[in-house]
């Protein structure tokens, strides 16, 4: 499955539409949010997250989508399920966002 680009306008509807979310939140200038992009794409193809959506989300220019997961630094991974936070967590470790997706 495709990672998704949302922002404010559409990501409410894409965590309330959508049984279980991972969501990345990056910004342009961040290097370690360019460096997660390729491992976040694999993990959206894995067949063991394949009932889950992937979201790329820039913290930078959704400022409501940001505040809905407690984004406190970059990248930061969250988790909704059933439109609500699961968790969430700044991180560039790909063990780490398997774990939190494995928590859904």
């Amino acid at each position: 499955m495709a990672v998704e680009l949302k922002t404010d306008e559409d990501f409410r509807s894409a965590i309330d539409n959508n049984e279980k979310v991972v969501v990345k939140y990056f910004a342009d200038w961040c290097g370690s949010c360019r460096l997660f992009a390729p491992k976040f794409r694999r993990l959206s193809d894995d067949d063991r997250f394949k009932d889950i959506t992937f979201l790329d989300v820039n913290a930078e220019k959704s400022p409501e989508a940001r505040k809905l997961a407690g984004v406190t630094n970059l990248p930061f991974f969250a988790t909704f399920k059933n439109g609500e936070l699961v968790s969430g967590q700044a991180t560039s470790k790909e063990d780490a966002v398997v774990e939190l997706i494995n928590e859904l």
